[in-house]
Formats: C-alpha cells, sequence, structure tokens
C-alpha cells in the first residue's frame, strides 16, 4: 500500500494549522485532525501540535482498514501496528480508531472552549439541543479516549452524523471536503458562543512561593475558587494539570496551586502545555453561566487517565516542546 502523501495537502494543514494556533480551538498538543483516500489514513502523531501543521512533519499514515478493526477489539488499541512506514517512530493519536471507524473524508476534533462551556454542565448539555438544531449531531457521553470512547461514538453517530460533542471532552466535525469540515466547525463555534463573565479583582499579590510566579489567570482564586478546585472537567486538564488545581504544594509538584481568595501558583519550570492548559480552563470558567452547574469526571476516570501509558507518551513528547 502506498502512503498517499498527496493526501496531505495544502489545504488540509492550513485547517490543522489554524486550529492548532487558536487557544480557543486547541491547547498544546491538544486535539488531532485526520485525512481519508484509497485504503490511507494520515492522522496527527500523539504528543506533536496541530499548530506545526504546516511546518512539521505532524502526521502519520496508518492502514485505515487495520484501524477500524482495532476500533472492534483487533490488536491493543493503539494502532501503533497499524502505520505503514516501518522508519517512523511517532505513535498515531490515541484517538486513532474513532478518526478511522467514521466514513468521513476529513475529521477534525478540537477541544473547543465554546463545545467545553457547554458539554461540562448539565444545563449546558440541555441548551446544546437546541443551539445545534438542524446540524447532524449526536451528544456522546465521557468515556475515556482511545477504543473506549470510539466504542460509544458509534453506538451514538449514523452515517449521516458530521457534529459530535463530546461530553467533558470536546468537538468532533466531519465532512466530504477540508472546507466542508471548516464550514461545520464555524457553524457550531457561532451557535455556541459565549461571552465572558466580568469579573473585576484585586491585582495586587504578595511575593509568590520560592520556584513560582503569580499566573495571569489568579483571577480564578478569587472569583471561581470553588469550580477551580471541585474537580476535573476533561482529560487534557488531568493529563498536563493534575486532578482540579490544589491548594497547597504536594509530592507530584503540582505545575499550578491555588489560594483561595489569593491567585493561582504557577510554578517556573511549568511546560508549554501545562500553562495552555491553565489558561483553557480559565478560558472556559469565566465563560460558564454562574447559574450553571457543573459535572467533574471523577476520581475514577481521573486515574484512568494518569496511569495510562498512551497518556504518559504524550506527556513525555510534550514535554519537549
Amino acid at each position: 500500500m502506498t502512503l498517499r502523501p498527496d493526501l496531505l495537502t495544502d489545504a488540509f494543514r492550513a485547517l490543522s494549522a489554524q486550529l492548532g494556533q487558536d487557544p480557543l480551538q486547541v491547547q498544546g498538543p491538544g486535539g488531532n485532525s485526520s485525512i481519508k483516500g484509497g485504503g490511507v489514513m494520515w492522522i496527527k502523531a500523539s504528543g506533536t501540535e496541530l499548530a506545526d501543521a504546516e511546518r512539521s512533519d505532524i502526521f502519520v499514515a496508518v492502514d485505515r482498514e487495520a484501524a477500524k478493526a482495532e476500533a472492534t477489539g483487533a490488536g491493543d488499541g493503539t494502532c501503533k501496528a497499524t502505520v505503514l512506514d516501518p522508519a517512523v517512530t511517532l505513535r498515531p493519536s490515541i484517538e486513532t480508531t474513532f478518526h478511522a471507524a467514521l466514513d468521513h473524508t476529513v475529521i477534525a476534533h478540537t477541544h473547543s472552549v465554546a463545545t467545553l462551556v457547554h458539554a461540562i454542565s448539565p444545563e449546558g448539555r440541555m441548551a446544546l439541543n437546541d443551539k445545534l438544531a438542524g446540524l447532524p449531531f449526536v451528544q456522546v457521553p465521557y468515556c475515556k479516549p482511545g477504543v473506549p470512547l470510539t466504542t460509544q461514538i458509534l453506538s451514538r453517530a449514523t452515517p449521516e452524523t458530521q457534529v459530535i460533542v463530546l461530553q467533558n471532552h470536546g468537538l468532533i466535525c466531519c465532512g466530504a471536503s477540508v472546507q466542508e469540515t471548516s464550514d461545520l466547525i464555524a457553524e457550531v463555534e457561532k451557535r455556541l458562543a459565549m461571552p465572558e463573565r466580568s469579573i473585576s479583582v484585586d491585582n495586587a499579590l504578595p511575593a509568590p512561593d520560592d520556584g513560582f510566579t503569580w499566573a495571569i489567570e489568579s483571577w480564578l482564586a478569587v472569583a471561581s475558587a470553588d469550580r477551580a478546585t471541585a474537580g476535573s472537567y476533561y482529560p487534557d486538564h488531568v493529563v498536563f494539570l493534575g486532578p482540579a488545581l490544589p491548594q497547597a504544594d504536594n509530592a507530584t509538584n503540582p505545575p499550578a496551586i491555588l489560594r483561595p481568595g489569593v491567585g493561582v501558583l504557577l510554578r517556573k519550570a511549568a511546560t508549554a502545555s501545562q500553562k495552555a492548559m491553565l489558561k483553557c480552563l480559565s478560558d472556559v470558567l469565566i465563560r460558564v453561566p454562574e447559574d450553571w452547574s457543573l459535572a467533574a469526571i471523577g476520581p475514577a476516570a481521573e486515574a484512568d487517565l494518569l496511569n495510562w501509558d498512551a497518556e504518559k507518551y504524550r506527556q513525555a513528547l510534550a514535554a519537549r516542546q
């Protein structure tokens, strides 16, 4: 089987880069995109960044049928064995199975802030049904990324489904072309856009602890401390920041610590991915209406992510960025 590098068109790379460079769509190494043709699927490699799609080789070619088979029990679900070029050392995205299983040419999966605002809240999920009415969309309950999530998606999506809202996770948009997928993303973003709440905080902060600085997102400690420390609302928060936001330093050396009523301490050694995820939390919580409740993924789901080899691999690659 040929690798079909012709599938990696300028338009596909441009859309991928555009999404990756917009922190309201994708944060750090999160999100992924794919394009199919003739039994080959190119997909973003785990730990790479969509933002680099036009300047680096971040995509991996896989045997689409073999990856589809892993979605239904063949192989170990990582799709490492489906990579077509044996010289490639990068792993395909941990979400390769749903890209392969969905019969659309171009798929983009983002961690859209506008989507997350709705997808982490029971009230927001209800509002989605009205806001996305008329689009071929479904909502999928939270599930661990990888094969379990793919199974959930396939149990709810039909061949006509093009917009998939992943509760406590993000957005998937599918199309027959780059333009169709791009247009769907724009439409969903327009319908789900939420204004930032007006927040007024005192910027006077004490000297930070040794090894830390005060984060720009310190407003969280004054105006949203309960929500920021109540739990983790989506997978990448857990992967890069740890469960919720801790209120004190501990043996895990958390990159960010929330001091209620004061501010958020950011470790000076924090990686770009960790900083991006703290910004994401701020971007999400400043848009969640005060009268909406929030639903965290819970300790069991957090433990699954923290002990998962696939996420440890992604963390290690992201730390080099």
